[in-house]
């Protein structure tokens, strides 16, 4: 009986044990992470930063890129943006960038403008009309991988906005926050495309997730409204042609043959946005730092075309237009008021 009862109280021991062994299980895999409450994390911090989305993909070799970049380089596309040829194996491959990386974090910020400028003056794209973008979303990139690493521990990573050789549109159409229109823009189905890019490439394993579909369907109102047919089939876009591109990349005077396609854009170019039927779903931001210059939208022509180089680092003191430079910007407006 003795035997019995003690072999009874053995077995009660080891029933406990089992318990217990299983409660520690439960509580180690809750603080542990895995590719799925990564990928959880990093979204939910995103929100925090007031980003609008944001899309995981793993990093890799992105194959389909590699000869549709070739062959754009090839046409000559990329105008005088000689910087564009440089890094063509890390354009294609983050793993380069950052050894050992094994995501792309795609996400997109707002910057669409409650208040635009009066319809009768020389335009400035709105993604220019407050702080420079690079600073601000650095900021908060940073921001956002100092507090991943708090939660999940030692993270290796980089920050980009548009800074760097990633191709930022095809990686965030591979995480699934948007596809890339006719115009070569990404398209966000609640937000449209007045929104900026950036990426965290970073060595932590996340659950990256799939490619949506194309909605543009049959629209061609981007291709049609281009003034100067920058915008070629198969979602390809001259550079050379388009009138951001003439108006901040290019440093020489502006070929007369665009003269009198600018509609008055003298810094960027919003025209295949403002025609996207899916724009009708932009909102107005609420960053501080991206509020526009008072003076900005209310100059006309006139208060432009008399701007002093002071008056200039007044209204553009951080701002993405200090890129053109003053001399550039003044060459736009003539460019624009000549007859």
């Amino acid at each position: 009986m003795w035997r019995k009862n003690r072999f009874k109280t053995k077995q009660s021991e080891n029933k406990v044990l089992s318990a217990k062994q299983i409660v520690l299980c439960i509580i180690v895999a809750e603080f542990m992470s895995s590719p799925r409450s990564n990928s959880d994390a990093v979204k939910r911090l995103s929100k925090q930063f007031g980003f609008i989305d944001c899309g995981i993909s793993k990093a890799d070799f992105l194959e389909e890129e590699a000869s549709r970049l070739e062959l754009w380089l090839q046409n000559k596309f990329h105008g005088e943006m000689h910087y564009l040829e440089n890094y063509f194996d890390k354009r294609l491959d983050p793993r380069l960038l950052v050894p050992g990386a094994k995501t792309v974090v795609s996400l997109l910020f707002n910057y669409y403008p409650e208040s635009k400028q009066n319809s009768d003056t020389y335009k400035i794209a709105k993604y220019a009309y407050g702080e420079d973008y690079h600073t601000v979303l650095k900021d908060k990139c940073n921001e956002l991988l100092d507090q991943l690493r708090s939660l999940v521990g030692h993270v290796e990573g980089r920050v980009f906005v548009d800074s760097a050789p990633i191709l930022e549109r095809a990686w965030a159409e591979r995480s699934g926050i948007g596809w890339i229109g006719k115009h070569g823009l990404l398209i966000n189905k609640k937000q449209g495309s007045y929104f900026f890019l950036a990426e965290l490439v970073i060595d932590l394993e996340c659950e990256p997730d799939g490619k949506i579909k194309d909605f543009c369907g049959t629209c061609t109102k981007c291709v049609d409204s281009c003034p100067t047919e920058a915008i070629l089939p198969n979602k390809t876009l001259n550079a050379s042609k388009c009138i951001s591109y003439l108006t901040i990349e290019l440093k020489n005077e502006m070929p007369i043959a665009f003269k009198d396609k600018m509609n008055d854009w003298m810094f960027g170019c919003d025209i295949c946005q403002d025609v996207c039927p899916w724009n009708k779903f932009s909102s107005p931001h609420t960053e501080p730092r991206f509020m526009a210059n008072g003076d900005l939208l209310s100059f006309n022509k006139a208060d432009w075309e008399e701007l002093s180089e002071s008056s200039f680092q007044k209204v553009f003191s951080k701002s993405a237009v200090k890129r053109t430079k003053f001399k550039g910007l003044m060459r736009n407006i003539k460019f624009l008021d000549k007859p």
